[in-house]
């Protein structure tokens, strides 16, 4: 922009602020910045551990503070790929000392945040984000509505096919709502994110039609519902364990073969998981973050220099 009023050529403006107008060519972490950046004074007690992609779909595994709240200070260290062992090494350049200090980490569902986070900060308490296993719940849901909608349009075709066949108008069955069978699968979506008490008159009046011609997408919403609502109100780990117990038999109960893998994965991290009630924590803060990172992003979009880019992003964030 800056280029453009002044009617200067925009690259060779962006190479002279490089060289010249900026400290990137002094700046110490240049020569290893497209592979990592490490900030040790910006840690803190309480970290959350994610991935983005940065660069042409390219992961990066991002640390940062929580009680800097997204601002100068969050950024611990941002690290190319999520793969395990490489990560956890570049990480020990922090002091163990200040790694031993970290009281807890939150992090996604994903088996090598996991192993970065207990190999890296030994004596933190890792936390699964309750919304990725709360997604879980809700990906089950819709895969269910999925199928059963393309049973639907199956259907439809195989009904037109006949009407043609028969040289006969076809004319699909309309419910008392006004929509079509493939209209009230598609137009069902979002009300199965939501809890009932946030239907609209109509999202209620669907579902009302959608539950009695498919039950057991009924049983799949309430699943999810159940689930949330443990997440939701429950404080205290005990308590939280029995009432997770309990939802494991219901869905053992239901049959439903997409829960049992969500109940499944929910065992093999529920330590993680319950230890949510603990402190309520959540990985909120490094999504916000990563948000942060990809709008910088995209001022850079005409930017090659990914070093240029992490240099301008440890001025805001480090």
């Amino acid at each position: 922009m800056v280029g453009l009023f002044y009617q200067l050529d925009g690259k060779r403006l962006e190479e002279q602020y490089v060289r010249y107008l900026s400290d990137f060519m002094d700046w110490p972490q240049r020569d290893h910045s497209q592979q990592w950046l490490i900030f040790e004074e910006n840690i803190g007690p309480y970290l959350s551990i994610d991935e983005t992609s940065l660069s042409q779909g390219e992961l990066y595994t991002v640390v940062t503070n929580k009680e800097a709240r997204g601002k100068k200070g969050s950024l611990v260290a941002i690290i190319k790929g999520t793969q395990s062992e490489r990560i956890i090494e570049v990480l020990k350049q922090i002091s163990k000392r200040k790694r031993n200090k970290v009281k807890e980490v939150t992090l996604d569902l994903a088996p090598t945040m996991e192993r970065i986070a207990s190999k890296s900060f030994p004596n933190a308490s890792l936390v699964s984000d309750r919304f990725h296993v709360q997604q879980l719940a809700s990906d089950a849901v819709q895969q269910l509505r999925i199928e059963y909608r393309w049973l639907a349009i199956d259907q439809e075709n195989n009904e037109m096919a006949l009407a043609k066949e028969l040289n006969k108008n076809h004319v699909p069955d309309i419910l008392e709502n006004g929509d079509t069978l493939k209209q009230l699968l598609a137009r069902s979506r979002y009300l199965l994110f939501k809890d009932e008490s946030k239907w609209a008159p109509s999202q209620a009046h669907r579902a009302q039609i959608l539950f009695r011609l498919y039950p057991t997408l009924e049983t799949a919403y309430t699943l999810s519902r159940k689930l949330s609502y443990i997440f939701s109100n429950t404080k205290d780990k005990g308590i939280a364990l029995t009432r997770l117990a309990r939802w494991y038999e219901a869905v053992e109960r239901s049959g439903i073969k997409a829960f049992g893998t969500v109940s499944r994965s929910i065992q093999n991290h529920y330590l993680n998981i319950l230890n949510y009630f603990d402190n309520r924590s959540t990985n909120a803060s490094a999504e916000s973050f990563n948000a942060k990172i990809k709008a910088l992003r995209t001022q850079f979009r005409g930017v090659r220099n990914i070093s240029f880019f992490m240099y301008r992003l440890s001025k805001i964030y480090a």
